[in-house]
């Protein structure tokens, strides 16, 4: 690990300062530090943002949370009004990481994670979202976990969020701060960027920009469910995730659903969820709705099996949804 200065803010106004002046912001350090460690990020200033409140979760007007973005991810799983109104987001954290790493780690963090992707971690490997330019040797080389959906010549890298996947098909807004501006509410859908031609930009933040909350409107109607299957029962990333939200009045679905696993940022699929709108429950329906999320699927030899992995999850999760 590379030497840096080390800052504690004591409030959201000294901590964005410190992100003007060119700080990164660390909360539970989960993620950063491991890279910090293995040189994949040499941040040359770090501020410590665990102070300035941001913890807690609170009920808005219209029967919608707001949360803090320092609220652990344990805490928040664990939260009656979580448990009680989403589920779906309850069932995710859970799903997701070690008991030990959900104490430490942040709702905001947990957006922000980078990706798993093993030539990102290994930095004699060529990879565009670690240096812009020097190629991916993810494509034509062992690439199992990475995205069939989203990804482009220069990155297949998926995102490694369960939180993210559950707080899509929610609909939540994400609430930040800016040095010398006015803060800005963000669809969670338009946070992130696909990788196209700069893979190492990975979201709509501005340098020195924090998260301060999540904001979730009233809980949707029908019944929620979190699938995610990987490759041992627990602290396992997803190979694929189903975050669904299905109702069924007079015999006829509604339905919102996001994927995690599958593509470089938490994939909604509004084409898979209108092919559902109005139609029976059923295997035609549910066989519809696969073919629409995965009509412009590409595996890149290891992560073939991801397609039918992913056909089949969905099936699974609506078949039960509905049942």
């Amino acid at each position: 690990m590379k030497p840096f200065d080390f800052l504690r803010a004591d409030s959201v106004d000294a901590a964005l300062a410190a992100g003007a002046a060119g700080a990164r912001y660390i909360a539970g350090g989960t993620n950063l530090v491991d890279l910090m460690k293995l040189q994949v990020e040499t941040p040359e200033r770090l501020v410590d943002i665990g102070r300035i409140g941001l913890d807690t979760v609170e009920e808005l007007k219209g029967g919608g949370v707001r949360i803090g973005a320092l609220v652990p991810n344990s805490d928040l799983a664990a939260h009656p009004l979580i448990r009680s109104r989403y589920p779906v987001l309850a069932r995710a954290l859970l799903a997701g990481a070690s008991a030990q790493l959900r104490n430490k780690a942040s709702t905001g963090g947990n957006l922000l994670q980078r990706t798993r992707c093993y030539y990102f971690y290994e930095t004699a490997a060529r990879c565009n979202k670690r240096e812009p330019g020097s190629g991916c040797d993810a494509i034509g080389g062992f690439n199992r976990i990475h995205a069939v959906l989203g990804g482009s010549a220069n990155c297949i890298a998926t995102h490694p969020s369960d939180m993210a996947v559950a707080l899509l098909a929610l609909d939540a807004v994400v609430v930040t701060a800016r040095p010398g501006s006015e803060g800005r509410r963000v669809a969670l859908g338009d946070l992130y960027r696909l990788p196209g031609d700069t893979p190492q930009i990975e979201t709509v933040l501005e340098p020195g920009e924090l998260i301060t909350a999540i904001d979730l409107p009233a809980p949707p109607p029908g019944r929620q469910l979190y699938r995610k299957v990987r490759d041992r029962a627990s602290y396992a990333f997803a190979l694929v995730s189903v975050a669904a939200v299905v109702a069924v009045e007079d015999g006829t679905i509604t339905a919102r659903l996001a994927f995690g696993g599958l593509a470089p940022m938490p994939w909604r699929s509004a084409e898979a969820e209108a092919a559902l709108v109005g139609q029976p429950a059923g295997t035609a329906a549910f066989e519809a709705a696969a073919h629409a999320l995965l009509k412009d699927a590409r595996g890149y030899g290891h992560n073939d099996f991801k397609i039918v992995l992913a056909r089949r999850t969905l099936i699974a999760t609506l078949r039960d949804l509905t049942a």
